[in-house]
């Protein structure tokens, strides 16, 4: 298998003076803020400012950040085929490295994925065959590359690898000979995920998951060495692994110029993680979820949810994002005004200009009432998002509204559709349904293909017509 490499091209910008810390703290499972006088910020504190600093290995990498650059790296295991909203944070850490004229690396654990990592896992990984697993590695590596080269700090020194392309040629026996004599047995029993996993009397730990750590430590042992990789970042779970790493590099490099840095997992209202596992999971390859639907879940989320996202996952300023939180409290505020900024931001920096100026298109068009004119593409781009059905052309024609909303399933009842049509709430193709009696007509049939259905705001229905 060969490395998955991509090469990504933009420009250098300046920055403003360093901060330089009043005092010195060792970040451990939680990082403390520290008092800081300085004239322009580096990268560590930009992290800390917005919520995605959780734990430093050392409270030199503030330092070194703001005299040289560093290459840092974030991996991302293979166990679907796009990555999903769980993983958007390590796209943004990796972002704000990029923005503060750093290098970085991702890595695609085409071999480690072959293992599982049990961190946050109360069950082992199910095992995926090769086919599946390359899949997944080149649809992840794409995933990766068209995010980061929307970026528009990123360099010609953002790269993306396969860890398979170094571990297919490692010999068991030489590997436990030059590395395993290094890996303490109590260090690593020691290590949260896997004391979490022990104290499961119903599964316990497999000797594959608890080899991980090490396997992932010697990733970082080996983009030190051959690729000058100083620091790696991951969530706030990923603590035990990259430490394992600093520690492999202490003792085989006899360096201490290695690095961790840990931000928060990104939690839902309830303090649950995004996963993949979950029914309806925030992609981000647009092959899985369309650029509409993605913008239509930021728009969506809570009031007080929206501020502390534009702070963790877009890169407008702090004093910017302040004027949104106090605009929300003013009286003459829009409703989901901020949610519309968050979308914006969010949805540009997964899926581009194009994704987003595709999404906004599709959410002004569908809007029950909407002046704008409708198209069959526009449509038919909704249609993998919202429910639909096929019908033939003379179960539609001259049939009425009422009954083909029934029909349809997107309405219960008769009575239900005709209580909605009194209230203003049924729409067709975006145009309010007055009279009970409004029947389908060859105009209505969107280019001659298709109707929408709308019941209330929200509640649609993509009828084709066959």
């Amino acid at each position: 298998m060969a490395a998955t490499t991509s090469i990504l091209r933009s420009a250098f910008f300046l920055f403003k003076p360093n901060c330089i810390p009043t005092t010195r703290t060792l970040g451990r499972r939680h990082f403390q803020p520290t008092r800081q006088f300085c004239t322009r910020p580096n990268v560590i504190q930009t992290l800390e400012q917005r919520g995605l600093l959780d734990s430093l290995t050392g409270d030199s990498l503030r330092s070194i950040c703001s005299h040289s650059p560093v290459r840092v790296y974030c991996g991302f295991d293979p166990t679907a085929e796009s990555l999903h909203l769980g993983n958007l944070i390590g796209l943004i850490v990796l972002s704000w490295f990029l923005r503060h004229n750093h290098s970085v690396l991702a890595l695609v654990g085409g071999a480690t994925g072959r293992v599982g990592d049990p961190s946050g896992k109360s069950l082992e990984r199910p095992e995926l065959d090769i086919d599946t697993l390359n899949n997944n590695i080149a649809g992840i590596s794409n995933t990766i590359v068209n995010i980061l080269k929307q970026n528009p700090n990123a360099n010609d020194s953002v790269m993306v690898l396969n860890n398979y392309e170094w571990w297919k040629d490692v010999k068991l026996l030489d590997f436990l000979k030059d590395v395993g004599r290094f890996a303490r047995v109590n260090t690593m029993m020691a290590k949260e995920s896997v004391k979490r996993r022990l104290e499961s009397s119903d599964q316990g730990l497999s000797y594959t998951e608890f080899t991980y750590q090490l396997l992932q430590g010697y990733d970082f042992v080996h983009l030190f060495k051959s690729h000058n990789v100083t620091v790696q970042i991951g969530g706030s779970d990923q603590w035990g692994n990259i430490t394992a790493g600093t520690e492999l590099i202490r003792k085989l490099h006899q360096s201490d110029m290695a690095y961790g840095l840990t931000f928060p997992l990104l939690l839902k209202s309830d303090g649950t993680k995004f996963g993949k596992s979950e029914e309806g999971a925030i992609w981000l390859s647009p092959a899985l979820l369309s650029p509409y639907k993605f913008y239509q879940y930021f728009f969506s989320v809570p009031d007080e949810d929206v501020i502390r996202f534009l702070k963790i996952l877009t890169f407008l300023s702090l004093d910017e994002i302040e004027k949104i939180e106090a605009g929300m409290k003013s009286k003459g505020y829009v409703p989901n005004s901020a949610q519309r900024r968050l979308a914006e931001e969010v949805t540009r920096f997964v899926h581009g200009l194009g994704g987003l100026e595709e999404a906004v298109k599709a959410t002004e068009a569908l809007r029950p009432g909407s002046e704008t004119k409708l198209d069959w593409e526009t449509i038919e781009g909704i249609a993998e998002d919202v429910p639909s059905c096929s019908l033939v052309y003379d179960r539609v024609l001259d049939v009425s509204v009422v009954d083909l909303s029934v029909e349809t399933g997107l309405i219960e009842s008769k009575s239900a559709a005709r209580r909605l049509v009194k209230q203003g709430g049924l729409y067709l193709n975006n145009g309010r349904v007055d009279s009970e009696g409004k029947k389908i007509g060859v105009e209505d049939i969107v280019d001659g293909k298709v109707l929408l259905l709308s019941a209330g705001k929200k509640n649609k229905m993509v009828v084709r017509i066959a």
